[in-house]
């Protein structure tokens, strides 16, 4: 929460003097022949420059994974960080890049706003970043819902592939929030108008898709991931593919410029690679590999950001993305705030649209340390990976000293570098702390190692993150999803990585269970396959894959006036 009289995300967006997209990309050894201009502000970055002559073709980079504690809803501030510590680095004089998720329309004109970053530590242009930018998400949604019509188009004339309609997995997606549509029945009407059956909408953020596009690491591969997705079953529960469905080389087509990343710049001018943005619950939550790739071998630093805590997205990017890219971290930054702090003592209630418990903006160094055993859980499970963590005091305004020195205190205990920052209010120059932390975190050797293996049974890896990265006694499957996984193993997906589905909310599957909880079983109640994407995934508890608006959503107060932009948040 800025102070009072600090200018609005979007008046300092408007305000920035944007460098052309040419010179961002010099910054990293791009040369412009390899930029495709999308206006004068953002350009997409040839995917052929991975394999082009005379371009690098090694990792030279260190590569940051960002991530956090246990989150509130409103969120505690990853990107503003990997922008301002980004900054922060560059004046220190590091050739840097950072790597982020592009934002869905939804939360944007939902409650909490886009994902551009706050303050001074944005990227811009913001208003193109949280529309939108260059269209992969509408390539994405258009590729994804050519799938769902050419599967009901194979049922109307006849199908012929014997695909049971009760057993179809595959939905449609949209990048709105309308959460009407998250059970719907199609086919209505006259014979001509199609097979009736009952389906729903998600959105787009969580289509398999948008994540498939995500870990491809060439047109090759996208095409490939794509034939392998599986849109349902026979009568005699054989999967069904997009490959099946003659649909994978249309899908294809659509997204061929989608894979390309996205060049933006943070306000400072640090080159910014926005591309992809998986699901955080049901999908990795990680930004592209290809973007990573196209970093890492021409940046000293590279930050890319991993969503929700680290017990979610930053166990994907180690479980599930690195095995994809190749690449390692070797380090990882949490963010930490004190009002998530705060909120994991169990003494306070903080609700998205609704202003702070005055009580939680007190001084109070014991509510802080009430709550700090969810940080100490963090900074486990980032050292369970063999990764060095470094500590990012994400500051407020109405924070006070005595509360960030528990932070400090706990840290010291753990021997565990730490620092305040102060970047959305001062830019790279209040991340200047968090820099020199990095730097000197980036001097220890890290021993990366997965939290399973490829080898181990499925059953065995949901279990391991269960109780290694969780800190759950067990894990109890519902009978539905022992038998799906024991079908999974027969089709030939045991060697895939997992993803638990879960709430971002709490380190558990249960949202009220705040803090580090211990003595609990993770419940499996369904189990899905992406195999399109590469991986299987567990459902715990009720995951909404569609959400919807709240009474008051930020779409009722953005407006255009005069030819500009007001509201966007």
């Amino acid at each position: 929460m800025p102070p009072m009289g600090f200018p609005s995300d979007l008046e300092i967006a408007s305000a920035a003097e944007l460098r052309p997209p040419a010179e961002i990309a010099g910054r990293l050894g791009i040369p412009e022949e390899f930029l495709e201009p999308y206006g004068r502000t953002v350009a997409k970055i040839d995917l052929g420059i991975l394999t082009a002559p005379g371009q690098p073709q090694e990792q030279r980079a260190k590569y940051v994974v960002v991530t956090a504690v246990t989150p509130t809803p409103l969120g505690e501030g990853k990107t503003t960080t990997s922008v301002g510590l980004a900054d922060g680095l560059a004046q220190l004089g590091k050739r840097v890049a950072v790597t982020l998720r592009q934002p869905s329309m939804g939360p944007t004109f939902g409650i909490k706003g886009g994902a551009a970053g706050g303050g001074y530590s944005q990227i811009v242009p913001m208003d193109r970043l949280n529309l939108h930018l260059t269209g992969d998400f509408h390539a994405i949604t258009a590729a994804h819902n050519l799938l769902s019509a050419l599967l009901d188009n194979h049922l109307h004339h006849g199908n012929e592939l014997g695909i049971d309609p009760r057993n179809i997995t595959w939905r449609r997606v949209l990048d709105v929030n309308d959460r009407s549509l998250r059970n719907i029945v199609l086919g209505l009407g006259a014979r001509a108008d199609g097979v009736a059956r009952q389906t729903g909408f998600d959105i787009t953020a969580a289509s398999e898709v948008m994540v498939l596009l995500s870990l491809s690491s060439s047109l090759a591969d996208l095409s490939q991931r794509l034939r392998r997705i599986v849109v349902g079953y026979t009568y005699a529960g054989r999967p069904v593919t997009a490959d099946d469905l003659g649909a994978a080389g249309a899908m294809a087509v659509i997204l061929k410029d989608a894979i390309n990343p996205n060049l933006l710049q943070t306000l400072e001018g640090t080159p910014a690679l926005i591309h992809c943005g998986p699901f955080g619950n049901i999908a990795t939550g990680n930004s592209s590999v290809v973007a990573d790739l196209v970093a890492t071998r021409r940046a000293d630093i590279v930050l890319t950001e991993a969503g929700f805590g680290a017990d979610m997205g930053a166990e994907r990017f180690m479980n599930v993305k690195c095995r994809v890219s190749g690449l390692r971290p070797d380090a990882a930054v949490i963010v930490v705030t004190v009002r998530a702090l705060k909120a994991h003592s169990g003494r306070f209630k903080i609700v998205a649209g609704k202003p702070l418990p005055e009580e939680l903006l007190a001084e109070n160094p014991d509510d802080v340390r009430a709550g700090i055993a969810n940080l100490r859980k963090h900074i486990q499970i980032i050292e369970g990976f063999g990764v060095w963590p470094v500590v990012a005091i994400n500051a407020f305004p109405q924070d006070f000293d005595s509360e960030h020195q528990v932070i400090r205190d706990l840290c010291a205990e753990l021997g565990v570098k730490c620092a305040v920052s102060r970047h959305v209010a001062e830019g790279g120059a209040g991340a200047a702390e968090l820099a020199q932390a990095l730097i000197d975190a980036l001097d220890h050797p890290t021993h990366f190692r997965y939290t399973y293996e490829s080898d181990q049974s499925l059953v065995s890896k949901i279990e391991a993150v269960a109780t290694k990265v969780y800190g759950a006694d067990g894990v109890d499957f519902a009978p539905a999803a022992a038998s799906a996984l024991a079908a999974y193993e027969k089709l030939g997906f045991g060697d895939l990585p997992v993803v638990i589905a879960k709430s971002h909310l709490s380190i558990s599957h249960d949202p009220a269970l705040k803090g580090a909880p211990t003595g609990w079983r993770l419940p499996v109640r369904e189990v899905r396959a992406a195999a399109g994407a590469g991986y299987v995934y567990a459902i715990c508890g009720e995951m909404r894959t569609m959400p919807g608006f709240a009474s008051h959503p930020n779409a009722e107060r953005i407006d255009l006036v005069d030819g500009e932009i007001r509201g966007l948040s």
